[in-house]
């Protein structure tokens, strides 16, 4: 089991189990309580890192336990419980997969909730049916992944698919997944709005930001954020209720906005809405941050609506290539149903080492 081993050393758990031993020995000390806030941050590190243990600590026994039985197996002959241990062989590998890909998320907010955006591009209806498509894709992988969303808000087309979306993804490492998405991704295929039926080539913009709560300090200002309150509007732009609930927030000094109309008060909607807002604002100083680190490397870094990430063909040959990490294949459909784990982990491992 080299696979396992090789595993258990990127994990680190003697490491984890140290980390535990200190936040046990923090958690009886006296006076831990008096700061409650920090206390239950605390215990939540102690209830994660006390989770992802006994995972390695049951794959562990359980290959004990296999190996144990492949022996007797052998020694007596016995081809169905060769079967049967084969078969738990094939689960053992595939939980393993899971957990080695989980290792690549050690990044400050990978285990966090993420915030996804979708904006559709230049060109009308293609682009905004093109936009549509990839918040199917990213629902039904989150529904895969047993993962909740949460429509904040959505901008509907004048004749199909949305201008814009906005959802939350809850789950841990949510944002650790979703963050190989960021960027424009790119459709070719034959239009189905075009009566020449002719081939058109699509643009979206998806942006990802992790849902920081309350784990980071963001200053805004109350006088540098204006706030709108509308109706909230259905597809076709008809206002699904009368009162005006939807809030808008848009911060000046930046020119950043975040809406939301999903929540039935305007109360509700302008906490939502400012939970976005804050989470914009870390994600832009965490870029600024990071073209300060890449300019004093001397690596150009490429930013706007050029960033083109992924491209998705289904016309004249289906296949989805990420142009970042050079993985593609041919099952097209597949990806458009939600399955994107490959593309995740190809950029992952291609960011291990970055700073």
């Amino acid at each position: 089991m080299s696979v396992l081993t090789r595993s258990w050393s990127a994990f680190d758990l003697a490491s984890k189990e140290k980390e535990i031993a200190d936040l046990e020995r923090r958690s009886i000390a006296p006076g831990f309580w008096d700061d409650v806030e920090q206390a239950q941050k605390v215990m939540q590190q102690l209830t994660r890192l006390r989770e992802e243990t006994a995972v390695w600590h049951g794959l562990s026994r359980r290959v004990s336990d296999l190996q144990g039985l492949l022996e007797l197996a052998q020694a007596d002959g016995d081809q169905s419980l060769g079967q049967e241990i084969a078969a738990e062989a094939e689960q053992l590998s595939a939980e393993l997969e899971e957990l080695e890909f989980r290792l690549l998320l050690s990044g400050p907010h990978d285990a966090q909730d993420a915030i996804v955006s979708i904006h559709a591009g230049a060109g009308g209806t293609e682009s905004q049916d093109w936009a549509a498509m990839l918040l199917r894709m990213y629902l039904r992988w989150a529904e895969q992944h047993n993962y909740e969303t949460e429509m904040l808000e959505s901008m509907p087309g004048e004749e199909a698919g949305i201008k814009s979306a906005t959802f939350s993804v809850t789950g841990t490492y949510a944002y650790g997944y979703l963050r190989s998405e960021r960027g424009v991704h790119r459709l070719v295929r034959l239009s189905p709005f075009d009566a020449a039926h002719r081939r058109h080539t699509s643009f979206a913009l998806v942006e990802v930001v992790p849902d920081i709560e309350d784990t980071i300090q963001i200053e805004i200002k109350p006088e540098d954020l204006r706030i709108d309150i509308y109706c909230s509007s259905g597809h076709g732009g008809q206002n699904v209720q009368k009162n005006a609930t939807a809030v808008r927030i848009t911060h000046l000094p930046t020119g950043i906005t975040a809406s939301c109309q999903n929540e039935r008060s305007q109360l509700q909607n302008r906490q939502m809405a400012m939970k976005v807002l804050r989470a914009r604002l870390f994600a832009l100083e965490e870029a600024r941050l990071e073209e300060e680190r890449a300019r004093l490397k001397g690596r150009h870094v490429s930013a706007g609506w050029g960033n083109q990430i992924r491209s998705y063909v289904l016309h004249p040959y289906h296949m989805v290539k990420d142009l970042r990490t050079g993985y593609e294949t041919g099952n097209a459909d597949a990806v458009l149903d939600g399955r994107l784990d490959p593309f995740m982990r190809a950029y992952l491992e291609s960011t291990v080492g970055e700073a």
